[in-house]
């Protein structure tokens, strides 16, 4: 039991949880980002304009967000510069897209958010592309 109630922080276990968390944040948003990848290829350029830039471009960056960014964190090459647009992205859908809707409609952002916060934070880990390539 003391085991298990420990507070000593193995670093394999901390790289293992960054594997992990990188795959759920990274692949998570995938499913999100895919289907807007696929509305843009069909032409269809209909989408919010939450900061005023246009409905193409806000589009255009958050494909690069949701399908670029999730695939480099995914795979660890350039974690923390590629959290950076996908914070921006959540924080705009938690407090702009759904500034006046209740906290249920913000959880989701505020969630992904709190990953790619800590992905931030913490970089890649061991089992990164990062780690191989840059050491």
């Amino acid at each position: 039991m003391k085991k298990y109630l420990s507070t000593t922080i193995r670093e394999s276990r901390v790289d293992m949880g960054l594997l992990f968390l990188r795959i759920a944040a990274g692949g998570y948003m995938l499913t999100h980002g895919i289907p807007k990848l696929m509305k843009l290829m069909g032409g269809d350029l209909a989408f919010g304009d939450p900061i005023g830039i246009g409905a193409g471009p806000s589009l255009v960056l958050t494909i690069f967000a949701e399908v670029i960014c999730a695939i480099l964190i995914v795979i660890g090459l350039g974690t923390r510069l590629a959290t950076i647009p996908l914070i921006i992205t959540m924080l705009v859908a938690a407090f702009i897209v759904h500034g006046a809707d209740p906290i249920g409609k913000k959880e989701l952002a505020l969630i992904y958010f709190a990953m790619y916060f800590v992905l931030f934070l913490m970089g890649s880990g061991k089992y990164s592309l990062d780690k191989r390539l840059f050491g």
